[in-house]
């Protein structure tokens, strides 16, 4: 789908002057894996533009190489955040008693009137 402000893939924005005249339609894309920083849009079978993503124009990024760093942010995140659910556990956690806590007495089964006739 073309937006306002480009086509959005993988998490990146593919901007290009000729898709102003495509704003809300569907169009179909196709990629080089290799590089990703630019896409070809295609509209019923006809070749419309090459769009690129701005922030890697001048790079050449492939699809595993994002897909591994968002891999490696994630893993980032998650490891920060295990770091404070244990400190937060740490802080609310009460002093470990150094007893034992009493042993329930375990309760007798329980039987009817009538099934000890």
């Amino acid at each position: 789908m073309v937006r306002r402000d480009g086509i959005h893939f993988q998490g990146l924005r593919y901007i290009s002057p000729t898709l102003a005249g495509y704003v809300g339609r569907s169009v179909v894309i196709r990629y080089d894996p290799r590089d990703i920083t630019e896409i070809r849009v295609f509209d019923h079978e006809a070749f419309v533009c090459k769009a690129v993503n701005q922030d890697h124009h001048d790079q050449k990024v492939s699809l595993k190489e994002v897909q591994a760093a968002r891999n490696a942010r994630r893993r980032g995140l998650r490891k920060g955040i295990n770091e404070r659910i244990a400190v937060v556990a740490k802080l609310t956690d009460p002093a470990p008693a150094t007893e034992a806590p009493p042993a329930t007495p375990r309760r007798k089964l329980q039987v009817y009137r009538e099934d000890l006739r």
